[in-house]
């Protein structure tokens, strides 16, 4: 499990400083020694301090998952950075982000930090305390109790500003500095004379109590366990001694009382509750310490040690009561291929691997392949190559065009199967920016990390998932990769179109739009190079011969009017070229001129309007077809396996739905009886340019969909 541990030491990392600030620190000794000892427990650990970047750090440490997956944690051993009721920051943080965490709530720590309501619920629940009394400011009137008494502030903890008091004055004294140090008021109890009993618990429902500690204090002074005791100021020597000397019948009552202390704050996971046992054998509740220490020498991990539990062990414990408290088990169950069903491999392999998914797209996004780039591309096919063929898949020559496309198919073989379409190439501008990868909570990027490279990854991840089954060499499953998709796919069409006739089903590896949507229809698209020659002209003298690129904006306007949205056709100029001599004007200008359609007798209309409104009295011009993408026609069987995919998302709660775009892809050759849906990779944005971005949940839910999809044509 990813654990992150968040604590609270010297980060100050905070809007703007100012209240009461956090004086209780937990030391870079304990910080390292939790993270060896959750390392041990074989997690994967992180340590931030809980400030107000913490979320971020959290989310990109452990992003969103899908249902059924278990999430991260949080080992939670903040104090606060400043302000009331410090504990409860981070759990409340975490409680409105959805991440879980070791130990008690926000409530159950107010409750403990808040020293008088702690004294009156447990008064509420006839448990034993002190008699007590509150001052709500310095020169309010004494309580009547009688002398000796206890002082301290009523919202601290670790015994800060805590002294006996004797008379008024020192009474006066005592209040006076815990209201100019701490600004809050003083809780005034009675001080029981006697010995100091502490109570760890852990687990829940009911928890257990571990042996009662007693605190043995050498040296001068009242046998109180004071702020400079527990920092090694007091000069004092303070021991524990486990289980505490007393008996039998005084051990299980004061184990008792802990537990029901517990019980009455809400607490979780653990608390130290700390008591004093007077001479007449009566004991008392103090507090709760609902966040126990868990320094070297607390006495909280000396009760734990002495039931067998190292400080490892006691560490590993927690985080696995909070799992039972959270997802009702302690830990996921053990998968073993022979009795869990395949659905649930599955879904465990993938989730299971979040980290080593996203490291992969990271090494694919330092191969950079641009469309012009033939060693990239070279070096994309041959380690698809050696994925494919490490799966146990094989080389299809037949449906292979070298330089173009490349085929593989499983034992079972590609006729009447699935196959799945992706291309390697990125298809930009070789002088586009190489983006390095970086990770975001919500989004990864990198150098064509939507367009193929998160596609490519969860494909590999989607047959790991299958082959680790054995369920691989049964699917009559082909993979298809090409290489010329920036060249709007001209060479390696034909081998698509074969190899598309042959299955029964398509999955075009193309990225997912936005708002979690694969592709059922796709408009066509043309590429036409518009050129046109003139004579060159000399700029301002008088001529009948019309300026060569005036003609061409007035031409390239006709056409643009020539779009409907009614009859989803756009007709518009990509980019021009002029050529001239010295001191005249253009005498040639080239245009590309990109058409979307939805069907090809509608394109072919739409071009004879073209053509029809150009004058052949003008400058000399030609208008050529340079390629065209047929479009994907929105049938039934598209919708029916689009569908068909929604229904497994569902059953992971994972959103998904089809629509359909503007843009052109090889789900365009796919033949008239053969289902196919388009956009079946991770849901990626800004594609082509150097904010591209794939969805890091997404990466792990498209593959699961994948996956799932595969294997419910496996079970037909």
């Amino acid at each position: 499990m990813k654990i992150a541990i968040v604590y609270n030491r010297e980060s100050r990392n905070v809007v703007n400083l100012f209240g009461i600030p956090n004086q209780e620190k937990i030391g870079q000794k304990t910080i390292t020694r939790l993270t060896n000892a959750l390392k041990k427990g074989g997690h994967q650990v992180v340590a931030f301090e809980g400030d107000k970047d913490l979320v971020n750090r959290i989310e990109e440490f452990m992003p969103r998952v899908v249902k059924g997956e278990r999430p991260g944690m949080v080992f939670n051993v903040s104090y606060g950075i400043q302000g009331q009721a410090r504990y409860t920051h981070v759990p409340s943080i975490l409680e409105m982000v959805g991440i879980p965490y070791v130990a008690s709530g926000p409530l159950a720590h107010s409750l403990a930090l808040d020293k008088v309501v702690t004294k009156m619920i447990l008064q509420q629940q006839g448990l034993p305390t002190p008699e007590f009394a509150v001052l709500d400011g310095p020169d309010a009137p004494l309580p009547d109790l009688p002398f000796p008494l206890i002082v301290k502030p009523k919202n601290e903890a670790v015994s800060f500003g805590l002294r006996v008091v004797n008379n008024e004055d020192e009474m006066r004294e005592g209040v006076e500095v815990i209201f100019s140090r701490f600004q809050q008021p003083v809780l005034v109890e009675r001080y029981v004379k006697g010995r100091e009993i502490n109570v760890g618990l852990i687990g829940n429902n009911p928890p257990e109590a571990l042996p009662p500690v007693e605190i043995v204090f050498g040296g001068e002074g009242e046998a109180i366990y004071t702020w400079e005791d527990k920092t090694g100021q007091s000069g004092r020597t303070i021991s524990h001694l486990c289980p505490a000397p007393i008996d039998d019948e005084l051990r299980d009552r004061s184990q008792d009382l802990a537990r029901k202390a517990f019980t009455a704050l809400g607490c979780y996971d653990c608390a130290r509750v700390d008591m004093r046992l007077d001479d007449a054998g009566n004991l008392y509740i103090l507090e709760v310490n609902s966040l126990p220490s868990l320094g070297e020498h607390g006495s909280y991990l000396v009760g734990a040690h002495h039931v067998g539990m190292d400080f490892a062990a006691t560490v590993n414990r927690l985080v696995r009561e909070a799992s039972a408290r959270y997802f009702g088990t302690p830990e996921p169950p053990k998968l073993d291929g022979k009795s869990v069903d395949p659905p649930t491999h599955v879904f465990a392999f993938i989730t299971q691997r979040r980290d080593e998914i996203e490291n992969r797209l990271k090494e694919w996004t330092e191969i950079i392949s641009h469309t012009g780039d033939p060693i990239g591309l070279q070096e994309s096919v041959r380690r698809v190559d050696q994925m494919l063929t490490g799966l146990g898949m094989r080389p299809v020559p037949e449906l292979t065009d070298d330089p173009a496309a490349w085929t593989w198919e499983t034992a079972k073989g590609l006729q009447g199967g699935t196959l799945l379409v992706g291309h390697l190439d990125r298809p930009v501008h070789a002088n586009l920016p190489t983006q390095m990868f970086r990770r975001e909570p919500e989004w990864l990027y990198g150098d064509g990390i939507g367009s193929s490279r998160a596609p490519l990854v969860s494909l590999e991840y989607a047959l790991r998932a299958l082959r680790g089954q054995r369920l691989l060499r049964r699917l009559p499953l082909g993979v298809l990769y090409y290489t010329d998709e920036g060249r709007d796919a001209r060479y390696s069409a034909q081998t698509i179109r074969a190899a598309m006739a042959q299955a029964k089903r398509v999955l075009v590896l193309r990225p997912g739009n936005v708002g979690d949507r694969i592709i059922t229809q796709r408009r066509g698209q043309r590429r036409y190079r518009f050129t046109v020659e003139g004579q060159p002209l000399r700029p301002g003298r008088p001529s009948k011969t019309p300026e060569v690129l005036r003609w061409v904006f007035e031409k390239l306007e006709s056409f643009a009017k020539l779009s409907s949205r009614k009859q989803r056709v756009s007709v518009s100029a990509l980019d021009i070229d002029t050529e001239r001599l010295p001191l005249l004007l253009p005498h040639r200008v080239t245009t590309t001129i990109l058409m979307t359609y939805p069907d090809a007798k509608l394109a072919d209309a739409v071009e004879e309007k073209m053509r029809s409104g150009l004058d052949r009295r003008g400058p000399r011009w030609e208008l050529k077809l340079v390629s065209d993408r047929p479009p994907m026609r929105e049938r039934r069987l598209n919708v029916q396996l689009a569908r068909a995919m929604e229904r497994l998302a569902a059953e992971w709660e994972i959103p998904l739905t089809h629509e359909s775009s503007v843009w052109p892809s090889v789900a365009g050759l796919v033949p008239a009886k053969v289902a196919c849906v388009c956009g079946v990779g991770p849901v990626a944005r800004d594609l082509g340019t150097p904010h591209e971005s794939v969805q890091r949940i997404s990466l792990v839910q498209r593959t699961l969909i994948l996956a799932q999809s595969l294997l419910t044509e496996l079970g037909k």
